[in-house]
């Protein structure tokens, strides 16, 4: 694959700080340029890697088309061609004047149902059905075992979609299909569920993390987050503890398989804005769990209060009460305590 030739530009910029800025790791770079030949034109004094304007456009490129899911060779040879192209027209998408773009960012193209490029169909695509491009990249670095660029597509989705839309639209639909692919292949695929489940988690814990900043101060009281007992899928209610930090909204996330006891105990200390509840299955779901928690009094006399409790998961789908607030998914939940949480304040 041939490298167009570019102009010398001055000095450019390093591979580590072009690399903080478009949220890649200089390996990515690195890899991108020993694989494709996406490298810089020019390098100083034979050694050091420094990348033009020119060069910048190119991968920033790379990244767009990636984060949609076209497969990185081919996204190198369309972001090539775009750059020799627009050197023969004395263009550019980057002026030497401009700043360095700040993130690789994922087109917001329209849901994508379509074959070709974006479908394969190797024994090992994954049941993505009329999901989003962005899933179907994410999908193929999954199962590449890619770590790197699951990761840096899981950030590009969340910092350009924001984690909500996110969630609903690129992480959730790809852990459902390999969920699906695992339970059709006899226990194959499982690495494929790990490695995707944990960096879910931690591009969750990161948003998570970096939306502290946003915190009330300590008289505003949280809303506390847990699964039910012997309930271990934590990641859907890890996506509604960011999404709710994304908004400002103080939480207590006690994570998976809380006993009974120790989450009464905890409401009852805390005095909560309000409960989330999360089951998966039926077997999790406990009715009486939850109307006890949505039950429970606290305060002085005269002035008692209780939490609302929402009860969020698929397994809680073969039962009701009146007692108890049913998201419809991530985001109900969130608008629902969100309102709760403010209506809560002093």
């Amino acid at each position: 694959m041939a490298r167009p030739a570019a102009k010398p530009a001055g000095t450019g910029v390093t591979t580590g700080a072009l690399a903080r800025v478009l949220g890649v790791s200089p390996t990515t770079l690195r890899s991108w340029d020993r694989r494709y030949g996406l490298g810089p034109a020019v390098r100083a004094d034979g050694r050091q890697r420094r990348w033009s304007p020119q060069d910048v456009a190119m991968v920033k490129e790379m990244c767009r088309l990636t984060a949609t899911g076209v497969p990185p060779a081919e996204a190198a040879r369309t972001a090539m061609g775009q750059a020799r192209r627009e050197l023969d027209e004395g263009t550019s998408h980057a002026d030497a004047t401009s700043p360095v773009p700040r993130t690789c960012e994922p087109s917001p193209g329209p849901r994508s149902g379509t074959t070709g490029a974006s479908a394969s169909r190797s024994p090992s695509a994954l049941p993505l059905g009329s999901a989003r491009q962005e899933c179907r990249g994410l999908a193929r670095s999954a199962v590449r075992l890619d770590a790197s660029a699951v990761h840096e597509q899981l950030t590009a989705a969340v910092r350009f979609y924001g984690l909500v839309t996110a969630w609903e639209e690129v992480m959730a639909p790809t852990l459902r299909a390999v969920g699906r692919k695992w339970e059709s292949s006899g226990d194959r695929y499982v690495e494929v569920e790990h490695l995707l489940s944990w960096h879910v988690s931690t591009v969750l814990h990161h948003a998570y993390a970096a939306s502290q900043h946003m915190r009330h101060g300590q008289d505003t009281p949280p809303v506390l987050l847990a699964c039910l007992p012997g309930e271990q899928h934590t990641l859907p209610l890890e996506a509604l503890n960011a999404a709710l930090a994304e908004r400002g909204v103080p939480t207590l996330m006690l994570s998976g398989a809380v006993p009974g006891e120790a989450l009464d105990g905890a409401v009852r200390r805390v005095g909560p804005a309000a409960v989330a509840l999360w089951a998966q299955s039926r077997s999790t779901a406990s009715f009486p769990l939850a109307q006890h928690i949505a039950s429970a009094r606290w305060g002085i006399r005269g002035a008692r209060r209780h939490s609302p409790v929402l009860v969020c998961g698929p397994g809680w789908e073969r039962g009701s009460s009146r007692e108890l607030l049913r998201p419809t998914g991530l985001r109900d939940a969130v608008r629902i305590l969100e309102s709760l949480h403010g209506s809560a304040r002093p």
